[in-house]
């Protein structure tokens, strides 16, 4: 049995939301490389001591990218594309993170890692130039989604799930999501998949630190 060790912070929760999608034979546990006494039991497995990790007897795979793919390999499943739509899915996987994705982390640190985690205050010209970047990459995400259902394909992909990693966590970051109608359609579609709604269901996953939401 393969183990999956996590956290509910954005990557790590991309990657179990994966594999529930895929009914990957998958050992979840959760973990914290970072806390006391942990880091020398996981700098052997991942040297950046991030999450998500997939443990597979001698082999280990870190990044939630690889992870998918190993696990949508695994499952013989077109979730990972191949053929025809590799290039189209490729093509949103990199341009997300140079763009959509990067901006909603920007915000994302700032108010919320930072609060969690008593990084310091939130830095307001971040915040500022995340939003700037944010808008700019959600009008081509917009504009793009309008003339499709999903991102690669006719059906639900892991370009789909990485492109959404930080919208789970909005009602913090507080990102003008609803100024773009075809980015709201396409993430209530995500949120109707009960692996991506509720991807820690079952699991022994405490929560996140607390922070004061925006008003």
């Amino acid at each position: 049995m393969m183990k999956l060790f996590f956290s509910r912070n954005p990557n790590p929760r991309l990657a179990v939301a994966v594999a529930r999608y895929l009914n990957s034979a998958v050992d979840f546990e959760y973990a914290s490389p970072f806390a006391p006494g942990e880091s020398e039991k996981f700098r052997p497995l991942n040297p950046n001591l991030s999450l998500p990790i997939l443990v597979d007897g001698e082999r280990v795979l870190w990044e939630a990218d690889a992870i998918a793919c190993r696990l949508s390999r695994d499952a013989a499943s077109d979730f990972w594309r191949t053929g025809d739509d590799e290039p189209e899915m490729i093509r949103w996987l990199s341009w997300g993170k140079e763009n959509f994705m990067q901006a909603c982390d920007m915000v994302h640190f700032e108010r919320g890692t930072k609060q969690r985690y008593a990084l310091g205050p939130i830095d307001d010209e971040k915040v500022a130039e995340g939003l700037a970047r944010f808008r700019v990459a959600a009008t081509i995400l917009e504009s793009e989604l309008r003339a499709r259902q999903w991102l690669a394909g006719e059906s639900v992909s892991y370009a789909d799930f990485r492109m959404a990693a930080f919208l789970p966590f909005n009602d913090i970051a507080c990102l003008p999501i609803g100024e773009y109608p075809a980015i709201c359609r396409w993430y209530d579609q995500l949120e109707n998949i009960e692996a991506w709604r509720e991807p820690f269901g079952g699991l022994d996953a405490p929560d996140l630190p607390p922070i004061a939401p925006l008003r």
